[in-house]
Protein backbone atom coordinates (compact mmCIF):
# COMPACT_ATOMS: atom_id res chain seq x y z
CA UNK A 1 0.00 0.00 0.00
CA UNK A 2 1.31 3.45 -0.91
CA UNK A 3 1.61 5.71 2.16
CA UNK A 4 3.05 8.95 0.78
CA UNK A 5 0.77 11.95 0.46
CA UNK A 6 -0.76 12.19 -2.98
CA UNK A 7 -1.23 15.30 -5.07
CA UNK A 8 -4.95 14.53 -4.99
CA UNK A 9 -4.93 14.71 -1.17
CA UNK A 10 -3.06 18.03 -1.27
CA UNK A 11 -5.57 19.45 -3.75
CA UNK A 12 -8.49 18.30 -1.61
CA UNK A 13 -6.99 20.36 1.21
CA UNK A 14 -6.73 23.41 -1.08
CA UNK A 15 -10.49 23.56 -1.64
CA UNK A 16 -11.48 26.00 1.12
CA UNK A 17 -9.12 28.68 -0.17
CA UNK A 18 -10.02 27.94 -3.79
CA UNK A 19 -13.70 28.40 -2.89
CA UNK A 20 -13.02 31.68 -1.10
CA UNK A 21 -11.17 33.04 -4.13
CA UNK A 22 -13.91 31.85 -6.47
CA UNK A 23 -16.74 33.42 -4.48
CA UNK A 24 -14.81 36.69 -4.18
CA UNK A 25 -14.36 36.72 -7.96
CA UNK A 26 -17.84 35.63 -9.00
CA UNK A 27 -20.32 37.18 -6.57
CA UNK A 28 -19.74 40.66 -8.08
CA UNK A 29 -21.01 39.23 -11.41
CA UNK A 30 -24.53 38.59 -10.06
CA UNK A 31 -25.92 41.78 -11.73
CA UNK A 32 -24.58 40.69 -15.12
CA UNK A 33 -26.12 37.26 -14.66
CA UNK A 34 -29.39 38.91 -13.70
CA UNK A 35 -29.33 40.83 -16.99
CA UNK A 36 -28.93 37.60 -18.94
CA UNK A 37 -31.69 36.15 -16.83
CA UNK A 38 -34.09 38.87 -17.88
CA UNK A 39 -33.48 37.92 -21.53
CA UNK A 40 -34.04 34.18 -21.04
CA UNK A 41 -36.54 31.81 -19.48
CA UNK A 42 -34.90 28.41 -19.20
CA UNK A 43 -31.40 26.98 -18.90
CA UNK A 44 -29.56 24.37 -20.94
CA UNK A 45 -26.43 22.88 -19.36
CA UNK A 46 -23.64 21.64 -21.65
CA UNK A 47 -21.02 19.44 -19.98
CA UNK A 48 -19.28 16.06 -19.77
CA UNK A 49 -17.72 14.00 -16.97
CA UNK A 50 -17.41 15.67 -13.56
CA UNK A 51 -18.72 18.87 -15.11
CA UNK A 52 -21.87 16.99 -16.11
CA UNK A 53 -22.34 15.96 -12.46
CA UNK A 54 -21.95 19.61 -11.47
CA UNK A 55 -24.64 20.45 -14.05
CA UNK A 56 -27.01 18.02 -12.33
CA UNK A 57 -26.61 20.08 -9.17
CA UNK A 58 -27.23 23.27 -11.15
CA UNK A 59 -30.36 21.80 -12.69
CA UNK A 60 -31.89 20.90 -9.32
CA UNK A 61 -30.83 24.20 -7.80
CA UNK A 62 -32.39 26.36 -10.52
CA UNK A 63 -35.61 24.38 -10.70
CA UNK A 64 -36.10 24.19 -6.94
CA UNK A 65 -35.06 27.73 -6.04
CA UNK A 66 -35.11 29.96 -9.15
CA UNK A 67 -38.30 28.66 -10.75
CA UNK A 68 -36.60 28.00 -14.08
CA UNK A 69 -36.77 24.88 -16.19
CA UNK A 70 -33.24 23.52 -16.49
CA UNK A 71 -32.12 20.57 -18.58
CA UNK A 72 -28.91 18.82 -19.62
CA UNK A 73 -27.91 19.04 -23.27
CA UNK A 74 -26.97 16.13 -25.51
CA UNK A 75 -23.86 17.53 -27.22
CA UNK A 76 -24.03 14.95 -30.00
CA UNK A 77 -27.19 16.68 -31.30
CA UNK A 78 -24.87 19.54 -32.22
CA UNK A 79 -21.58 17.83 -32.97
CA UNK A 80 -22.66 14.53 -34.51
CA UNK A 81 -26.15 15.06 -35.87
CA UNK A 82 -25.74 18.74 -36.73
CA UNK A 83 -29.38 19.41 -35.95
CA UNK A 84 -30.84 22.87 -35.53
CA UNK A 85 -33.03 23.52 -32.49
CA UNK A 86 -34.94 26.68 -31.59
CA UNK A 87 -33.13 27.91 -28.47
CA UNK A 88 -34.57 31.41 -28.33
CA UNK A 89 -35.19 32.34 -24.71
CA UNK A 90 -32.60 29.81 -23.53
CA UNK A 91 -29.50 30.50 -21.46
CA UNK A 92 -26.92 27.90 -22.48
CA UNK A 93 -24.42 27.27 -19.65
CA UNK A 94 -21.32 25.38 -20.78
CA UNK A 95 -19.17 23.85 -18.04
CA UNK A 96 -15.62 22.70 -18.67
CA UNK A 97 -12.80 22.57 -16.16
CA UNK A 98 -10.14 23.43 -18.75
CA UNK A 99 -12.36 25.42 -21.11
CA UNK A 100 -10.55 23.62 -23.93
CA UNK A 101 -12.76 20.58 -24.58
CA UNK A 102 -13.71 21.11 -28.20
CA UNK A 103 -17.05 19.32 -27.98
CA UNK A 104 -18.22 21.61 -25.18
CA UNK A 105 -17.03 24.80 -26.89
CA UNK A 106 -18.53 23.70 -30.21
CA UNK A 107 -21.85 22.86 -28.57
CA UNK A 108 -21.99 26.23 -26.85
CA UNK A 109 -21.31 27.97 -30.15
CA UNK A 110 -24.02 25.85 -31.75
CA UNK A 111 -26.43 26.93 -29.01
CA UNK A 112 -25.62 30.58 -29.71
CA UNK A 113 -26.26 30.02 -33.43
CA UNK A 114 -29.63 28.52 -32.46
CA UNK A 115 -30.59 31.68 -30.57
CA UNK A 116 -29.34 31.09 -27.02
CA UNK A 117 -27.42 33.46 -24.80
CA UNK A 118 -24.33 31.82 -23.31
CA UNK A 119 -22.41 31.53 -20.05
CA UNK A 120 -19.14 29.63 -19.69
CA UNK A 121 -18.03 28.16 -16.37
CA UNK A 122 -14.38 27.14 -16.37
CA UNK A 123 -11.14 27.19 -14.46
CA UNK A 124 -9.31 28.11 -17.66
CA UNK A 125 -8.87 31.86 -17.83
CA UNK A 126 -8.40 32.94 -21.43
CA UNK A 127 -9.55 29.55 -22.73
CA UNK A 128 -11.68 29.16 -25.88
CA UNK A 129 -14.76 28.77 -23.69
CA UNK A 130 -14.24 32.13 -22.01
CA UNK A 131 -13.62 33.82 -25.35
CA UNK A 132 -16.78 32.44 -26.94
CA UNK A 133 -19.28 32.94 -24.08
CA UNK A 134 -21.39 36.05 -23.58
CA UNK A 135 -20.28 35.94 -19.94
CA UNK A 136 -17.53 33.82 -18.39
CA UNK A 137 -17.55 32.66 -14.77
CA UNK A 138 -13.89 31.82 -14.25
CA UNK A 139 -13.33 29.77 -11.11
CA UNK A 140 -10.20 30.33 -9.07
CA UNK A 141 -9.11 26.78 -8.27
CA UNK A 142 -5.55 27.30 -9.46
CA UNK A 143 -3.63 24.55 -11.22
CA UNK A 144 -5.01 21.06 -10.67
CA UNK A 145 -2.43 18.35 -11.34
CA UNK A 146 -4.18 15.18 -10.20
CA UNK A 147 -6.40 13.71 -12.89
CA UNK A 148 -9.43 13.19 -10.59
CA UNK A 149 -11.12 16.57 -10.30
CA UNK A 150 -11.48 17.87 -6.75
CA UNK A 151 -11.09 21.62 -6.34
CA UNK A 152 -12.15 22.32 -9.92
CA UNK A 153 -15.39 20.42 -9.21
CA UNK A 154 -16.30 22.16 -5.95
CA UNK A 155 -15.53 25.59 -7.41
CA UNK A 156 -17.85 24.72 -10.30
CA UNK A 157 -20.60 24.05 -7.76
CA UNK A 158 -19.89 27.42 -6.17
CA UNK A 159 -20.13 29.07 -9.60
CA UNK A 160 -23.49 27.38 -10.16
CA UNK A 161 -24.73 28.68 -6.83
CA UNK A 162 -23.71 32.19 -7.92
CA UNK A 163 -25.53 31.57 -11.21
CA UNK A 164 -28.65 30.68 -9.23
CA UNK A 165 -28.40 33.91 -7.26
CA UNK A 166 -28.11 35.85 -10.50
CA UNK A 167 -31.15 34.11 -11.96
CA UNK A 168 -33.34 35.08 -9.04
CA UNK A 169 -33.00 32.26 -6.53
CA UNK A 170 -34.08 33.36 -3.05
CA UNK A 171 -30.96 32.07 -1.34
CA UNK A 172 -28.71 33.49 1.35
CA UNK A 173 -25.34 34.43 -0.11
CA UNK A 174 -24.03 34.47 3.46
CA UNK A 175 -24.69 30.72 3.73
CA UNK A 176 -22.71 30.23 0.53
CA UNK A 177 -19.80 32.22 1.89
CA UNK A 178 -19.83 30.02 5.01
CA UNK A 179 -19.11 26.89 2.96
CA UNK A 180 -15.29 27.25 2.75
CA UNK A 181 -14.91 27.43 6.53
CA UNK A 182 -17.22 24.44 6.95
CA UNK A 183 -15.16 22.38 4.51
CA UNK A 184 -11.94 23.45 6.19
CA UNK A 185 -13.23 22.14 9.51
CA UNK A 186 -14.36 18.88 7.92
CA UNK A 187 -10.95 18.27 6.33
CA UNK A 188 -9.20 18.99 9.64
CA UNK A 189 -11.46 16.59 11.58
CA UNK A 190 -10.26 13.06 12.43
CA UNK A 191 -10.62 10.79 9.40
CA UNK A 192 -11.24 7.56 11.31
CA UNK A 193 -14.65 6.82 9.74
CA UNK A 194 -13.22 7.28 6.23
CA UNK A 195 -10.35 4.90 7.01
CA UNK A 196 -12.82 2.30 8.31
CA UNK A 197 -15.09 2.58 5.28
CA UNK A 198 -12.08 2.29 2.97
CA UNK A 199 -11.06 -0.85 4.81
CA UNK A 200 -14.52 -2.33 4.24
CA UNK A 201 -14.55 -1.34 0.55
CA UNK A 202 -11.09 -2.77 -0.14
CA UNK A 203 -12.50 -6.27 -0.42
CA UNK A 204 -15.43 -5.61 -2.76
CA UNK A 205 -15.70 -5.31 -6.52
CA UNK A 206 -18.67 -2.95 -6.69
CA UNK A 207 -20.83 -0.52 -4.76
CA UNK A 208 -23.99 1.53 -5.20
CA UNK A 209 -23.83 5.24 -4.35
CA UNK A 210 -27.18 6.92 -3.97
CA UNK A 211 -28.70 10.28 -3.13
CA UNK A 212 -31.70 12.29 -4.25
CA UNK A 213 -32.46 15.87 -5.19
CA UNK A 214 -29.57 18.20 -4.51
CA UNK A 215 -27.46 15.27 -3.30
CA UNK A 216 -27.96 13.24 -6.49
CA UNK A 217 -25.07 15.12 -8.10
CA UNK A 218 -22.86 14.08 -5.20
CA UNK A 219 -23.78 10.42 -5.66
CA UNK A 220 -22.90 10.62 -9.35
CA UNK A 221 -19.60 12.38 -8.71
CA UNK A 222 -18.65 10.04 -5.86
CA UNK A 223 -19.30 7.04 -8.10
CA UNK A 224 -17.18 8.57 -10.86
CA UNK A 225 -14.29 9.18 -8.48
CA UNK A 226 -14.38 5.60 -7.17
CA UNK A 227 -14.49 4.25 -10.71
CA UNK A 228 -11.68 6.33 -12.14
CA UNK A 229 -9.20 6.20 -9.22
CA UNK A 230 -10.06 2.90 -7.49
CA UNK A 231 -11.39 0.89 -10.48
CA UNK A 232 -14.44 0.01 -8.39
CA UNK A 233 -17.63 -0.88 -10.24
CA UNK A 234 -19.50 2.00 -8.64
CA UNK A 235 -23.05 2.81 -9.72
CA UNK A 236 -24.38 6.31 -8.99
CA UNK A 237 -28.17 6.44 -8.75
CA UNK A 238 -31.01 8.51 -7.44
CA UNK A 239 -32.57 6.49 -4.64
CA UNK A 240 -35.90 6.73 -6.47
CA UNK A 241 -34.32 4.96 -9.46
CA UNK A 242 -32.53 2.52 -7.16
CA UNK A 243 -35.86 1.37 -5.70
CA UNK A 244 -37.21 0.68 -9.20
CA UNK A 245 -35.08 -2.42 -9.68
CA UNK A 246 -31.32 -1.93 -9.30
CA UNK A 247 -31.61 -2.35 -5.52
CA UNK A 248 -31.49 -6.06 -6.30
CA UNK A 249 -27.72 -5.74 -6.85
CA UNK A 250 -27.16 -4.51 -3.28
CA UNK A 251 -26.09 -7.47 -1.16
CA UNK A 252 -23.45 -8.57 1.32
CA UNK A 253 -20.77 -8.17 -1.36
CA UNK A 254 -22.09 -4.93 -2.87
CA UNK A 255 -22.42 -2.19 -0.24
CA UNK A 256 -24.41 1.00 -0.52
CA UNK A 257 -23.05 4.48 0.17
CA UNK A 258 -25.89 6.91 0.83
CA UNK A 259 -25.45 10.67 0.64
CA UNK A 260 -27.73 13.36 2.08
CA UNK A 261 -27.72 16.84 3.54
CA UNK A 262 -28.35 17.05 7.26
CA UNK A 263 -31.86 18.37 6.59
CA UNK A 264 -34.29 18.75 3.72
CA UNK A 265 -37.14 16.87 2.07
CA UNK A 266 -35.05 13.97 0.76
CA UNK A 267 -33.51 13.02 4.11
CA UNK A 268 -36.37 10.82 5.42
CA UNK A 269 -36.34 8.75 2.23
CA UNK A 270 -32.57 8.32 2.43
CA UNK A 271 -32.85 7.09 6.02
CA UNK A 272 -35.62 4.66 5.01
CA UNK A 273 -33.43 3.36 2.18
CA UNK A 274 -30.53 2.81 4.60
CA UNK A 275 -32.82 0.81 6.87
CA UNK A 276 -34.06 -1.28 3.96
CA UNK A 277 -30.54 -2.01 2.69
CA UNK A 278 -29.36 -2.90 6.17
CA UNK A 279 -32.33 -5.23 6.78
CA UNK A 280 -31.39 -7.07 3.57
CA UNK A 281 -27.98 -7.86 5.04
CA UNK A 282 -25.98 -5.45 2.92
CA UNK A 283 -23.36 -3.06 4.32
CA UNK A 284 -24.52 0.54 4.25
CA UNK A 285 -22.34 3.61 4.75
CA UNK A 286 -23.50 7.19 5.09
CA UNK A 287 -22.10 10.58 4.13
CA UNK A 288 -23.95 13.43 5.82
CA UNK A 289 -27.56 13.02 6.81
CA UNK A 290 -27.04 14.00 10.44
CA UNK A 291 -27.68 11.61 13.29
CA UNK A 292 -30.74 10.13 11.60
CA UNK A 293 -28.73 8.66 8.73
CA UNK A 294 -25.81 7.75 10.99
CA UNK A 295 -28.12 5.67 13.17
CA UNK A 296 -29.32 3.71 10.13
CA UNK A 297 -25.83 2.98 8.74
CA UNK A 298 -23.00 0.63 9.67
CA UNK A 299 -20.52 3.50 9.42
CA UNK A 300 -20.98 7.15 8.56
CA UNK A 301 -19.01 10.31 7.92
CA UNK A 302 -20.52 13.53 9.31
CA UNK A 303 -20.98 16.54 7.05
CA UNK A 304 -21.11 20.25 7.91
CA UNK A 305 -24.50 21.59 8.93
CA UNK A 306 -25.28 23.59 5.81
CA UNK A 307 -28.61 24.33 4.09
CA UNK A 308 -29.66 21.56 1.72
CA UNK A 309 -29.03 23.73 -1.35
CA UNK A 310 -25.42 24.46 -0.34
CA UNK A 311 -24.63 21.05 1.15
CA UNK A 312 -23.45 19.35 -2.08
CA UNK A 313 -20.39 21.60 -2.17
CA UNK A 314 -19.25 20.02 1.10
CA UNK A 315 -20.80 16.54 0.77
CA UNK A 316 -18.43 15.56 -2.03
CA UNK A 317 -15.36 16.20 0.13
CA UNK A 318 -15.69 13.01 2.25
CA UNK A 319 -16.18 11.05 -0.98
CA UNK A 320 -12.99 12.58 -2.40
CA UNK A 321 -11.10 11.66 0.78
CA UNK A 322 -12.55 8.14 0.68
CA UNK A 323 -11.48 7.74 -2.94
CA UNK A 324 -7.93 8.88 -2.24
CA UNK A 325 -7.68 6.69 0.87
CA UNK A 326 -9.07 3.60 -0.86
CA UNK A 327 -6.85 4.04 -3.92
CA UNK A 328 -3.72 4.14 -1.79
CA UNK A 329 -4.93 1.17 0.28
CA UNK A 330 -5.34 -0.81 -2.95
CA UNK A 331 -1.88 0.19 -4.12
CA UNK A 332 -3.06 2.52 -6.89
CA UNK A 333 -1.80 6.01 -7.67
CA UNK A 334 -4.85 8.27 -7.25
CA UNK A 335 -3.11 11.11 -9.11
CA UNK A 336 -2.83 9.30 -12.43
CA UNK A 337 -5.55 6.71 -13.08
CA UNK A 338 -4.78 4.45 -16.01
CA UNK A 339 -6.06 5.51 -19.39
CA UNK A 340 -7.10 9.02 -18.31
CA UNK A 341 -5.79 12.50 -18.99
CA UNK A 342 -6.66 15.93 -17.66
CA UNK A 343 -8.45 17.07 -20.82
CA UNK A 344 -10.71 14.62 -22.65
CA UNK A 345 -11.58 15.33 -26.28
CA UNK A 346 -14.69 13.63 -27.65
CA UNK A 347 -15.12 13.35 -31.38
Amino acid sequence: MTTSTSVMRSEIAEQPEALRRTLDALLPLVPELAELGRETRQVLFIARGSSDNAAVYGSYLLQAHAGRLATLASPSIATTYGSKVDLSGVLAVAISQSGRTEEIVDTMNWAAECGARTVGITNGAGSPLTQAADLALVTQAGSELAVPATKTYTTQLAALAVLALGLGADLDSGALQAVPDAIEEAIAAPQGPIELIAERLAGVQGAVISGRGMAFSTALEAALKLKEACYLHAMGLSYADLLHGPIAVVDADTPAILVAANSGPTLPGTVALAERVSSAGAPVFGIGGGQALADACDLSVPAPDLPEWAAPISLIVPAQLLTETLARRLGYNPDAPRGLGKVTQTS
